[in-house]
């Protein structure tokens, strides 16, 4: 009878041991848990003490205390956010893109909440350069959204590499709503695409810099120039001139003058068995651009510069934009046109561009 008592207490002797090892666990983990949140107190702490130190401004978040070393993140001022000029200035811009893709019944009402999964941006993009983009239609994951806005930024920033603009904008900040830095993509496509639109002169924001550096929180207010003069900002826009009149007065006499470029680029690229017919359309990829450059200019142009023959509209952009490079190399002035535009079949951009090598290599043999 003894031994019963024995059996019986053995068990319970078993889930004593194991409870013991779960208790175990669970408190590794738990202390785990408190040391980070421990750490992530401590961090906030230092925020709350450091916090009305900090020159005045927009109010931070406790998020910002967790900001890796060295890293920082921009906040818009709110005394810009109310601005008028600046609030002006959106205005503009949506109306602008509710016009450009009223085919598509795309409406928008803000530009942060509106434009930051890159779906407009891409509408827009391919209304204004004529280029389907291969990205999918409908996004919901953040992944999917960054993706499509990597698609979107890369091919704008393709169009504007050649004029060597300077992009305040990158997918994290367009998809963290960073108002400043969609108004500065959209004021780029704006004047690349010379939209017709009176942007408002002299718009300037400040915004709030905030950066962890040895651990402590450092705002620097920095003053961002998003628009200047009217004539400044027709950089890039085509400006009228002799070719203008041709089209709208003497289309007689422009042809006399197509006939002219014919002659003289058939004299060099015949060398090559190459014969031009449609000035518009046979010097849209870039290719017997740079071709025609190298026979000019006496040298021979390696063909792992430039792309024979060229697929994509991004392809063809590069070859133009190469060739363009090349006459500044020869000492010509850098084309007024804009490679995008000789890609767009755009007659009159160019024409300015054989013009312009017409009249610098004419006696040329």
């Amino acid at each position: 009878m003894a031994a019963n008592p024995t059996r019986a207490t053995g068990q319970p002797g078993k889930m004593k041991k194991d409870e013991s090892l779960l208790g175990k666990l669970g408190g590794t983990l738990s202390r785990k848990k408190k040391l980070k949140d421990v750490s992530d107190l401590q961090e906030e702490g230092k925020y709350a003490i450091n916090a009305p130190l900090l020159p005045g401004g927009p109010e931070l978040l406790p998020e910002d205390s967790l900001l890796e070393e060295n890293a920082e993140r921009t906040i818009l001022d709110p005394t810009s956010r109310e601005d008028l000029n600046f609030k002006d200035l959106q205005k503009v811009l949506i109306d602008w893109i509710n016009s450009e893709l009223e085919e598509d019944r795309i409406i928008v009402k803000d530009l942060e909440e509106d434009l930051y999964d890159g779906q407009v941006l891409q509408k827009l993009f391919e209304k204004l350069s004529g280029y389907k983009l291969n990205v999918a239609e409908v996004t919901q994951s953040e992944i999917g959204q960054k993706q499509k806005l990597q698609t979107v930024l890369e091919a704008v920033n393709g169009v504007l590499r050649p004029l060597e603009w300077n992009t305040e904008w990158s997918v994290d900040s367009i998809h963290s709503k960073n108002l400043v830095s969609i108004v500065y993509l959209l004021l780029a496509l704006a004047m690349y695409y010379a939209a017709p639109i009176r942007l408002p002169e002299h718009v300037s924001v400040q915004v709030i810099v905030v950066k962890k550096k040895e651990g402590i929180l450092q705002t620097a207010h920095v003053t961002k120039q998003l628009t200047s003069t009217t004539t400044e900002m027709m950089i890039g826009r085509s400006e009228r001139d002799a070719f203008d009149t041709l089209l709208d007065h003497a289309p007689d006499k422009l042809n006399v003058v197509k006939t002219s470029l014919i002659t003289f680029v058939n004299k060099h690229l015949n060398k090559l068995n190459l014969e031009v017919t449609e000035l518009e359309s046979q010097f849209a990829d870039g290719v017997y651009l740079v071709l025609l450059m190298g026979l000019l200019e006496n040298y021979f142009v390696p063909l792992y510069n430039f792309y024979l023959t060229p697929e994509s509209f991004e392809q063809k952009v590069h070859n133009v934009a190469f060739a363009f490079e090349l006459m500044q190399d020869g000492g010509l002035q850098k084309p007024k046109a804009r490679p995008e535009d000789v890609v767009n079949l755009n007659l009159k951009s160019t024409l300015r561009v054989l013009y312009n090598l017409f009249t610098n290599y004419k006696n040329s043999e």
